[in-house]
């Protein structure tokens, strides 16, 4: 049963965490493995927000290299090669860390880049490009990289189909991953931080911030799921680590802190190409001088992102028609064999990334910053933009460094843990679904027992993972809803609105089409 957020009242806490998605769930963890007194809240569920809307690479920091229009970019500007250095060292450490500590939570890719003739990059400069991204991580997880042309490029699944392969000057082909669902590696790190001795919360905001004299600030807490109960606790240093909400949390102190979010929404579309493409995707550069990516996933690819500014609603995000339509013709562009049409795409999501504001860059600062607010009249609070989901474990061993820097730790140290929590093995459950069966009845079962679900959407999407599939659980809704009922206290009423609450949620978010059936892609010869 879900704790009463009363029980918190007038609590102190060393450190209080407000947002937990992966950046903030990593911070906890870190903070409560040194031994701080750890809060750590979200609005939503943990890793509901842009955590759980990525791209979903584990990237080995290429784009980090690839400023856009020329290499030369970077001779223009030294600090801004300085920046894709270090970030690109970033993603190649924390890739090498994740695929050892947690192979369960990745797939290994086929990629290539291809380089054409005239284009914004010669062969000799992605070769560096490459060269420089082994020197940066460890040879453990290595990039695999090699270059083919020829008449292998005819014979590569999905690279076969390239455009304009009469200007293809040759194809880089590397090793990458991807998450297989990154709202797990959060969770992960929530029942991590737990064991560590933090108290999570989901489902509970930060409604009010004041400053309390020397030692600190007081949260005011509200459980969105119980408006009645609120709650006041204390804590020495507040990290905002909300996201694309950071500014809305930094003016609850209503000291007039300047803006530090700029977010760009990334927005995809998933299909069904042929079987022998099952591995294997393709990074490379749009017509406006941007990262694409068409990229495998569950017997399935998807294309993105966009790359748009975005000052909509927050809690409202998806995909619009346009951005399939401009979606669909970038990718005909870069497969024109494909000829995608509307009528194949299955479903789609969309995500704002919380970028740092900085008028040097109009779609957002990309390299990750802490911000200490204290010259805005808030002592003691710091936030995060532009953390990418790959390199979440650095963020929280750099933000634990920095608390430390500023207070000793209440408790006695203990060795966090990076392993996959997984499921109790039984083999005589059934599965979950049709077209998964890698996912079972009793997954579902543990975790609404053990992972502080609330809701189906909870479950499917950010404990099993069981909504990131080709049907995305729509037939499957009611039954897993049957399945956790005495686990979760609900009746048959119960039971049938979840079911309702989920589909409806699939249409609006994701816009999967109740009865639809996409057909797979047939790409021309």
């Amino acid at each position: 049963m879900r704790a009463s957020l009363t029980d918190l009242e007038g609590k102190s806490f060393d450190v209080a965490v407000v947002g937990a998605g992966a950046n903030g769930a990593a911070a906890a963890q870190h903070l409560a493995a040194a031994g701080y007194a750890v809060l750590v809240v979200d609005k939503g569920d943990f890793a509901s927000g842009s955590s759980s809307r990525s791209s979903r690479l584990l990237h080995c920091g290429l784009r980090y290299l690839a400023p856009g229009g020329s290499i030369w970019d970077f001779a223009r500007n030294p600090n801004a090669l300085g920046i894709a250095v270090r970030m690109a060292r970033q993603a190649m450490q924390m890739r090498a860390q994740i695929v050892e500590t947690a192979p369960e939570r990745v797939e290994k890719l086929n990629f290539c880049f291809p380089v054409y003739r005239g284009g914004a990059y010669a062969p000799w400069q992605v070769a560096l490009a490459f060269r420089l991204l082994e020197r940066l991580g460890p040879a453990s997880v290595p990039l695999d990289y090699r270059n083919i042309a020829g008449p292998e490029i005819g014979r590569t699944p999905l690279v076969r189909w390239l455009r304009d392969r009469g200007r293809l000057s040759s194809v880089a082909m590397f090793r990458e991953y991807r998450f297989e669902w990154p709202e797990r590696l959060a969770m992960d790190a929530v029942l991590d931080a737990e064991r560590l001795g933090a108290v999570a919360r989901n489902y509970t905001s930060v409604s009010g911030l004041e400053k309390d004299g020397e030692r600190g600030w007081t949260l005011t807490l509200s459980d969105q799921l119980r408006p009645q109960d609120i709650a006041k606790v204390k804590a020495r240093i507040v990290l905002n680590m909300a996201g694309i909400w950071i500014d809305r949390v930094n003016a609850l102190a209503g000291s007039g802190a300047r803006r530090r979010i700029n977010g760009t929404k990334g927005s995809h579309i998933v299909v069904r190409l042929p079987p022998d493409c099952a591995s294997h995707g393709i990074a490379t550069i749009n017509r406006i001088d941007e990262p694409f990516y068409c990229i495998p996933w569950r017997g399935l690819h998807y294309f993105g992102p966009t790359e748009t500014l975005y000052d909509g609603d927050p809690d409202d995000i998806r995909v619009t028609d346009d951005e399939i339509d401009w979606l669909i013709d970038e990718a005909n562009h870069m497969l024109p064999a494909l000829g995608l049409k509307r009528e194949h795409v299955l479903s789609t999501w969309a995500g704002v990334r919380p970028l740092g504001a900085d008028p040097d860059f109009p779609k957002g600062k990309r390299s990750r910053e802490v911000h200490d607010l204290a010259a805005e009249g808030m002592p003691g609070v710091y936030a995060m933009t532009a953390g990418p989901i790959m390199t979440h474990r650095s963020a929280g061993a750099e933000l634990t460094r920095l608390v430390a820097a500023k207070i000793k730790p209440s408790r006695a140290p203990r060795a966090l843990s990076y392993a996959a929590r997984p499921f109790p093995e039984n083999q005589n459950s059934p599965p979950l679904l049709d077209d998964y069966t890698q996912i079972k009845l009793s997954d579902l079962k543990h975790a609404a027992a053990h992972e502080h679900p609330t809701s189906l959407v909870d479950l499917m999407f950010r404990r099993v993972g069981a909504a990131w599939t080709q049907t995305m659980g729509y037939g499957a809704a009611e039954r897993a809803a049957e399945a956790v009922a005495a686990e979760m206290g609900w009746d048959a009423a119960r039971v049938q609105e979840e079911v309702r609450r989920y589909r409806a949620y699939l249409e609006h978010f994701h816009g999967v089409r109740p009865g639809a059936r996409a057909p797979a892609v047939q790409p021309q010869a």
